[in-house]
């Protein structure tokens, strides 16, 4: 029999996936934008790496308090909250007018993603409550907004700033938070807290430290040498600093990352492909939009269409994944998947700055349909496999994890193509290899997880 609750869920995902989707988007759609602030704010590869990660930094670390946030005050509140500073810091991005405010901007901005993310599925749980079907279905419409969102982030960018220039890829914002919030007050109603626990302040603190310190060493690293000193502390005080938040957290009474959750292989597997998937596809990304334009000569626009085939792949095979999944398991489904995507970056690797466009294609095609494929089986197998109160807790440590390893990628793989275009061709080639590699081992983990089937 269908609850109330569930009846309302369409009305419910669709204000939730607008929170989402203007998450996810703002991961991507600067990419294509990067060559045009570089060239107005006279930024080095350097400083728009930190214009990326400000972002994401953010949202990893804070991801791991805002899940709790939403158990404790209850999430739709935390979700409105989340939308009203989206607005502020995404119209102070758009008139910042140096480098430095647009790096601070996002990084506010990338607070306010924190306090969407886990809210916004906790509200979808919370509708599908007892319909474990309802469940997989409006966790693959959340998911399959949020992958399209990242994967037209770039093509609406090179659109938007054909038109209006780079500031409205910021700008753009504002409408769809106001939407979402207008939802979100007509349709929403407020699941109740779920957990009166306090907070994990010093994990959440040190979690802050370790991302920082080592991202921002790899970034820095890549154009100060790693013999500098400022880097070389800046790796020894991260790798510090997690020690120190594994030690607080298995001491702690209410941690922000419960360490006994990943005892469950299928958990454990989940985060293991939504870290793989993330780093691999944030870095390659970041290095394409470069490479797109100042390496194979394309204006912003071409640039932006470029990503358009991986648009299209994303939202059929987001489509397509819970019938997999239910044919052949989750295990298999996420291996598969990510085996797949692996195969389009072992292709991306080989890029020249003269290869025509259809030869990008394959590739351009294979990496969403792939990590299409896994992921919302990834969040549905994570959901199946902890207990329903701690949804929200759950579903920010994954998603943290999933961001921090997002920095770490374009840390990673910018610091490659640090330099002119030669230099970002190359950064390309090694970073689809390593990116295949990534995900082939991320498929060995997934095919030897059990856990729920989800269906």
């Amino acid at each position: 029999m269908t609850t109330p609750r569930v009846a309302q869920l369409p009305l419910i995902l669709l204000a939730a996936s607008f929170g989402f989707t203007i998450v996810q988007l703002d991961v991507t759609i600067v990419n294509v934008a990067l060559d045009a602030i570089g060239r107005e704010f006279n930024a080095p590869t350097a400083s728009l790496q930190w214009v990326v990660d400000a972002y994401t930094l953010l949202l990893a670390a804070l991801l791991l308090s805002a899940g709790a946030l939403g158990d404790r005050f209850g999430p739709r509140r935390a979700f409105l909250s989340g939308l009203v500073l989206f607005a502020v810091s995404s119209a102070a991005c758009g008139l910042a007018q140096s480098a430095a405010q647009l790096v601070l901007s996002r990084a506010v901005q990338g607070a306010a993603a924190a306090l969407l993310v886990p809210p916004s599925l906790a509200l979808i749980t919370h509708a599908a409550a007892g319909d474990d079907k309802a469940r997989a279905w409006a966790v693959g419409w959340w998911t399959a907004a949020g992958g399209v969102s990242i994967a037209a982030g770039p093509v609406i960018g090179g659109l938007l700033i054909g038109a209006l220039g780079w500031r409205w890829v910021f700008l753009v914002n504002l409408p769809l938070c106001l939407a979402g919030a207008i939802l979100t007050l007509l349709f929403v109603p407020e699941a109740p807290p779920r957990q009166k626990r306090p907070l994990d302040l010093p994990g959440q603190a040190l979690a802050f430290v370790a991302l920082t310190l080592l991202v921002g060493a790899v970034i820095e690293g890549g154009h100060r040498g790693w013999s500098d000193p400022l880097v070389l502390g800046a790796l020894v005080g991260g790798l510090l600093a997690v020690a120190a938040f594994l030690t607080v957290e298995r001491g702690s009474a209410h941690p922000a990352v419960p360490l006994e959750v990943f005892r469950n292989r299928m958990v454990w597997s989940a985060v293991v492909v939504g870290v793989s998937v993330n780093f691999t596809y944030y870095g390659v990304i970041f290095v394409l939009g470069l490479f797109l334009q100042r390496s194979a000569g394309y204006d912003v626009v071409q640039a932006g269409l470029a990503f358009l085939p991986l648009t299209a792949t994303f939202i059929a095979a987001n489509l397509l994944s819970g019938r997999i999944a239910a044919r052949f398991g989750p295990a298999r489904t996420m291996a598969g998947g990510v085996l797949v995507a692996a195969l389009g970056y072992a292709l991306t690797s080989r890029l020249t700055p003269t290869t025509p466009f259809w030869l990008m294609v394959p590739g351009f095609l294979l990496i969403p349909g792939g990590m299409g494929t896994a992921v919302p089986v990834m969040t549905s197998a994570l959901l199946a496999n902890v207990d329903r109160h701690f949804s929200g807790t759950a579903s920010g440590v994954l998603n943290a994890c999933r961001q921090a390893a997002g920095a770490a990628g374009v840390a990673v793989m910018g610091a490659l193509a640090a330099g002119g275009p030669d230099r970002i061709a190359a950064g390309l080639r090694a970073s689809g290899m390593i990116a295949a590699a990534v995900l082939v081992g991320a498929a060995w983990v997934a095919a030897r997880s059990g856990g729920k089937r989800v269906t």
